[in-house]
């Protein structure tokens, strides 16, 4: 097995263990954007040692940043943290595990984003990858037991944030492997911790001045829940530093395609942890989604 697959595979874990432990911090404390900002908080100060410390032990240096690395690497972050916000205030529309699925079109809509951004191309079998998504999404966002039009059930708050939490994420992951890219020298490692570092700083930067201007006492409630939500930023650690590695060792819609074993790990965790139970159409999505990432993987 290639490594950056079982990075990619070690990421999917870590950041289905850290959605599931964000979903209670949005039931039980927290607003969409303080459950967002846990994982920053608690994550960006260890990211930042890391990277010093791989950075000297390892006798790379750290690496000359450039404007090119600063454009990806600020783009990426302002899109992750609008796609995590989308996703969390999801968890309250829908299930654990089709409140996540929705969110999966990031891997058809990364393959655009990535030859918009970085010029990768698209397979016939990519572009059918494209339309089984399509149909998932449909399936999945129509919601249970509902009445009225289809255009009304299947065209509803769920499927926007899920279709907006995708298209997001497919941008930051297209945005954070041209940043790896960017960089003039270091192994897989130094590039993915050092971007990671930058990335994860502006985004505690950028939330926090906003929390501050908008809503002080919900930092308060961050810092008072940092049993869970230090957990939260210990698996984003974790996750990031995965997915980070990977982009710079293979293009992004290949490790976002491998990353879909997430699916299974949601949809086990949300079956323990939240007892929840998948309708036979939503199991069908899933079904439908699965398929159209092992397409992806074979024609990408």
């Amino acid at each position: 097995m290639a490594w950056w697959v079982a990075i990619s595979i070690g990421a999917a874990l870590a950041q289905a263990i850290r959605f599931a432990l964000q979903k209670q911090l949005k039931a039980t404390a927290l607003s969409s954007v303080g459950a967002t900002f846990a994982r920053f908080l608690y994550s960006a100060p260890l990211v930042v040692v890391l990277a010093l410390l791989y950075a000297r032990i390892s006798g790379q240096g750290w690496p000359q940043l450039s404007s090119t690395f600063w454009g990806y690497a600020l783009t990426g972050g302002v899109a992750q943290i609008l796609a995590t916000v989308c996703l969390v205030s999801l968890f309250a529309q829908r299930n654990f595990a089709v409140g996540v699925a929705l969110s999966k079109t990031e891997v058809m809509l990364s393959v655009l984003t990535g030859f918009l951004l970085l010029g990768d191309g698209v397979s016939l079998l990519g572009g059918l990858a494209i339309l089984l998504g399509v149909l998932a999404l449909f399936l999945l966002s129509d919601p249970p037991q509902a009445e009225g039009l289809w255009y009304t059930r299947v065209f509803n708050r769920a499927a926007g944030l899920g279709l907006a939490s995708g298209a997001l994420f497919s941008i930051s992951a297209v945005s954070y492997r041209g940043a790896t890219l960017a960089l003039p020298m270091g192994d897989s490692l130094l590039r993915g911790v050092v971007t990671l570092a930058c990335v994860t700083s502006f985004q505690l930067t950028i939330m926090l001045f906003w929390l501050l201007w908008r809503d002080r006492a919900e930092v308060l409630r961050v810092i008072a829940a940092w049993r869970i939500a230090g957990a939260v930023g210990l698996m984003s650690l974790i996750g990031s530093l995965g997915w980070f590695t990977a982009f710079a060792m293979q293009n992004a819609a290949y490790v976002k395609a491998v990353g879909q074993v997430e699916l299974a790990f949601v949809i086990v965790g949300g079956w323990l942890f939240f007892g929840e139970r998948l309708s036979s159409r939503e199991t069908l999505g899933l079904t439908v989604l699965a398929v159209s990432v092992v397409v992806l993987v074979l024609g990408v």
